[in-house]
């Protein structure tokens, strides 16, 4: 008895699945989706604005001193557009779901989900909690470092994934081997590249982590803040020449993060991330900003004049392996419906998962085709980095 011929819906549901199940940092992200975009079609450009929690602070005794709720709110733009072109005919269609799958639809949906993954892994750029090892292989104790900074930034401790190159993976597996939990949640509901759990971890491997290039200024910078007291996410730097680059992590002396409720300095050093490339004296662009009062403060105080600026991933001009453990919802990925266009052969457009995917079959009577595209408009944010870690070894 032959199949029955696979409908757009099928075809595009199958796809998303298998997308969804080779995106394995995606996968353990937020996903995001807003269904008002399915009424008229989103357009390029479209935005989502997403409510970040709010912050207070808390008063001594009797007397009571009001302050203003400060609602704020993060965009983050959908406008990237990413499709795979394929062509597969009427008779391709007659074939099973899982034959079709497999000969026409994993090998198209492996390269888009690998090209939409490495977008969203650029993200680790705007992670400033940092592990660094050095030269050293990537070791458990690095891991249990990064689950610290994780706690003490008050990052929930269900869904945290650690998601590590594939260098990071052969130098710990070793260790972890015997630590997995071997549980029926290990099944086919977990993505490709799955290892396991532990240590309060869901564990993944992945090809597509880049390793961080470093700038020319070693650990001793050099450079030195230009005025006391600053705050915000520009600081001015003088005396040094060589090159911070975008990603670069550093910190500043004597500039102290502070327990995110209580406000208490913790003596040790806030970190921060060089949110664009920097050579010589003038403004450098970091995160977080440097608050010094009120309900989003981070740090015990403003730099000092003339204080040291140290690089924490710190030899300069060197490349190290690069690996990420974060709580869910410290990046969100954000999908939105492409309009569907009128008199083509079939189309179809389906969420599954929090992914907008559209597919698009037409015909070319000149060459006899079936030209076929499979479209995502997406765009990525991390909304609280504060909940992620970065670890690099091997540099």
């Amino acid at each position: 008895m032959p199949n029955s011929i696979l409908t757009p819906t099928a075809v595009t549901r199958e796809a998303l699945a298998v997308l969804h199940q080779k995106c394995n940092f995606i996968g353990t992200i937020n996903r995001q989706y807003d269904d008002r975009f399915a009424k008229t079609g989103a357009k390029i450009g479209d935005t989502l604005n997403i409510r970040l929690p709010n912050e207070y602070v808390v008063g001594d005794g009797p007397v009571i001193t009001t302050q203003d709720t400060e609602e704020t709110s993060v965009a983050l733009q959908v406008n990237n557009q990413k499709h795979v072109a394929l062509s597969f005919t009427a008779v391709d269609l007659t074939l099973s779901l899982q034959d079709f799958s497999k000969r026409i639809l994993e090998p198209a949906m492996a390269v888009l989900a690998a090209n939409i993954e490495a977008d969203a892994i650029s993200m680790y750029k705007d992670v400033y909690n940092t592990v660094y090892a050095g030269a050293n292989p990537l070791a458990f104790s690095n891991v249990l470092q990064g689950r610290k900074l994780l706690t003490d930034n008050l990052a929930p401790n269900s869904q945290r994934t650690a998601n590590l190159n594939t260098q990071d993976n052969v130098d710990l597996v070793d260790a972890l081997k015997g630590l997995f939990n071997d549980t029926a949640t290990i099944s086919k509901q977990y993505k490709e590249g799955m290892m396991g759990r532990t240590a309060g971890f869901d564990f993944y491997e992945n090809t597509l982590w880049p390793r961080h290039q470093s700038g020319s200024a070693a650990a001793t910078t050099g450079y030195l803040v230009n005025g006391a007291a600053q705050t915000g996410s520009s600081i001015n730097i003088d005396t040094g020449s060589t090159s911070l680059l975008k990603g670069d992590v550093i910190t500043i002396a004597n500039v102290f993060r502070v327990h995110p409720e209580t406000k208490a300095t913790t003596n040790v050093l806030q970190q921060f991330v060089v949110t664009a490339d920097r050579t010589g004296a003038g403004a450098l662009q970091v995160s977080p900003a440097i608050v010094t009062d009120g309900g989003r403060q981070n740090v015990d105080a403003g730099p000092a004049d003339n204080a040291a600026i140290s690089k924490v991933n710190g030899v300069a001009n060197s490349a190290a392996e690069t690996s990420l453990q974060y709580h869910q919802d410290a990046f969100t990925f954000a999908t939105a419906d492409l309009q569907m266009p009128d008199g083509v052969d079939w189309s179809a457009r389906e969420v599954y998962d929090g992914i907008s995917m559209r597919i698009i079959r037409d015909y070319t009577i000149t060459n006899d085709q079936f030209p076929c595209r499979v479209d995502v408009l997406y765009g990525y944010k991390a909304l609280r980095p504060q909940h992620a870690v970065r670890l690099h070894s091997n540099q």
